[in-house]
């Protein structure tokens, strides 16, 4: 079955995907590996945007806080990206048809850019303000949470 995209096509057909289709426990171990970076990144943003929104850790600076988990975000990041692409390459063409994998997409590139963006600004400065500590942190967590939501709805809806 030829892909409408070379790219879809060449993923599904190449030579990682080869290996990842050879044995049978390759796609459960790196989609626990996968649940386990997006655990680990969400944890830290539910946490970052809790303090955010006053619900927590209130006595405690939001930069402080958001230096001290720095390092499990990143390897949250890092780890859920390192599986989500071998993931993908494995079902490329299904991914290609799927509504909910183009919605997770969507809201990933809107994550990423927002999370490096206005989030970091915002989690960095001493202060942050009420108006935009609040709009921070239920933009990460409305964009994080439909990451994950988005990608899970693709082996159910589509």
């Amino acid at each position: 079955m030829k892909a409408i995209y070379p790219f879809f096509d060449w993923c599904q057909n190449g030579p990682l995907n080869q290996i990842i289709s050879s044995r049978e426990s390759i796609f459960p171990a790196l989609e626990t590996f996968h649940l386990f970076g997006l655990t680990l990144l969400l944890g830290t943003i539910v946490v970052l945007s809790l303090r955010l929104l006053g619900a927590m850790l209130r006595n405690q600076p939001v930069s402080e806080l958001a230096a001290d988990l720095s390092p499990y975000t990143t390897w949250g990041l890092a780890i859920s990206l390192g599986s989500g692409i071998p993931m993908f390459i494995g079902v490329a063409i299904k991914c290609y048809g799927a509504t909910s994998f183009w919605i997770k997409m969507c809201f990933l590139a809107t994550a990423l850019i927002f999370h490096f963006t206005y989030f970091k600004k915002v989690v960095r400065s001493e202060e942050a303000a009420a108006v935009s500590g609040k709009l921070a942190a239920w933009g990460a967590l409305v964009l994080w949470f439909g990451v994950g939501a988005a990608g899970r709805s693709i082996g159910f809806f589509d």
